[in-house]
């Protein structure tokens, strides 16, 4: 499909019509799913997971991309390796827990082993011809953020992660990652199309009549809106919220604390937006009552209304960052019509459930509102495997970011077609 000159699926992306949702194809159809998979998911930045998923050295993860495996692992040096969890011997695979802590990485098979490193070093009955030092581990690119893992599976990564980290490491670095621990993590198999879980994330159009428990920490007017639609009353009340934003932004600046929206979600090969932005309520959390989780404070924070840090990049990830905890997401394509969100709350790592935090009460927000978008992107995979489906046009005033997404995903669809 992908090597002729007109493929249907470079003329989808010819002609895909700027401000409307895709041609129902992107969502449906396996053979552009693949293609997603090899130009994707197979060529960019894909975060995976926290360090402290590895946290001490032996520790490591198995993370699945498509039909790779990675395994990812804390070195004997406290540096995060990466590798295909494929033996160099006959292709077993290597690791089969999703999570475990090992002394070297042991084949099952046939018992060859590899260090920390990659490096073969036991390797029986192979003859004295033979060099364990061309039988490593192939290694895939990993990088930090600050405590966020990503991979890429190209022989090439793209060379602007580290532009991001320089952009994005004083955002993120006041939440001190590193020192934190899962207190709960939780995977939802959506049934839907990875774009439409991605597309949902990236508007609150639908958050005010489908997210009663995430509007409660919300303001409204960080939603978006229409000024054409406003009465007097609304536009005041919208101003009071720019209003306090910029007074908000000033503050928190003013501690050390980056706030100001970064926005190069379709301009970058490794699209991203940050912005931190005021808590309704009591402004600490995303809880019930607005008030922080967690008695333990992240990093150096002394205090707990600082609102929370937005942090989204492309293709599959969105995080959320608080003075007491972080929730993180990630979205990973099962098939076309099947999707695995990911999500992890991080507290600080001596916090004790039952005595600085309860885990309902750190989990009910994002819980609620997992559940209640997987059904919404349920509803819209089966709208769009119907005859009757044709794009839609997007709110100018609370679904730009969507088309910013769909800008990304199609242009970077078209580089790699060489359209």
């Amino acid at each position: 499909m992908l090597d002729s000159p007109e493929t249907p699926l470079k003329a989808l992306i010819r002609n895909r019509r700027p401000g409307h949702s895709l041609d129902a194809p992107f969502y449906v159809s396996p053979e552009i799913f693949a293609a997603d998979m090899e130009l994707i998911f197979g060529r960019h930045w894909i975060y995976v997971g926290v360090e402290p998923d590895v946290p001490e050295p032996g520790d490591a993860m198995t993370v699945d991309i498509g039909r790779y495996s990675v395994i990812v692992v804390r070195d004997d040096d406290m540096g995060i390796q990466a590798f295909h969890n494929v033996c160099r011997h006959r292709g077993a695979r290597i690791l089969h827990d999703e999570k475990t802590t090992v002394g070297n990485i042991v084949c099952r098979y046939h018992a060859w082993t590899y260090d920390l490193s990659g490096a073969l070093i036991h390797a029986e009955h192979m003859g004295a011809d033979f060099d364990r030092t061309c039988h490593g581990l192939k290694r895939v690119h990993v990088r930090s953020l600050q405590g966020l893992i990503f991979l890429c599976l190209a022989e090439e990564p793209p060379e602007d992660f580290d532009e991001m980290a320089r952009e994005m490491g004083p955002y993120i670095a006041p939440h001190d990652i590193a020192n934190t621990k899962i207190a709960f993590e939780s995977d939802i198999i959506e049934q839907g199309n990875w774009k439409l879980a991605m597309e949902n994330n990236r508007e609150c159009y639908h958050c005010a009549g489908n997210h009663p428990e995430l509007t409660v920490p919300l303001f409204a007017y960080g939603f978006g809106f229409a000024p054409d639609e406003m009465d007097e009353q609304d536009r005041a009340q919208a101003e009071r919220y720019a209003c306090l934003v910029r007074d908000s932004h000033a503050d928190w600046e003013g501690s050390g604390l980056p706030s100001r929206e970064i926005e190069r979600l379709d301009s970058r090969i490794t699209g991203f937006r940050t912005e931190r932005l005021p808590l309704d309520g009591a402004g600490e959390a995303h809880t019930l009552d607005t008030k922080r989780a967690s008695r333990k404070l992240l990093g150096q924070f002394t205090r707990a209304n600082h609102g929370a840090l937005s942090f989204w990049t492309q293709p599959n990830s969105w995080h959320h960052f608080m003075s007491d905890h972080i929730v993180t997401f990630c979205v990973m394509p099962v098939d076309a019509g099947t999707t695995r969100v990911r999500t992890k709350w991080l507290v600080h790592k001596d916090a004790v459930e039952g005595v600085d935090y309860d885990l309902a009460n750190l989990t009910e927000v994002w819980s609620a509102t997992n559940a209640q978008d997987s059904a919404l992107v349920g509803y819209a995979q089966q709208g769009a495997r119907s005859p009757a489906y044709e794009p839609g046009r997007y709110s100018p005033h609370t679904e730009f970011l969507v088309e910013k997404f769909c800008r990304w995903y199609v242009g970077r669809m078209a580089a790699h077609l060489g359209r």
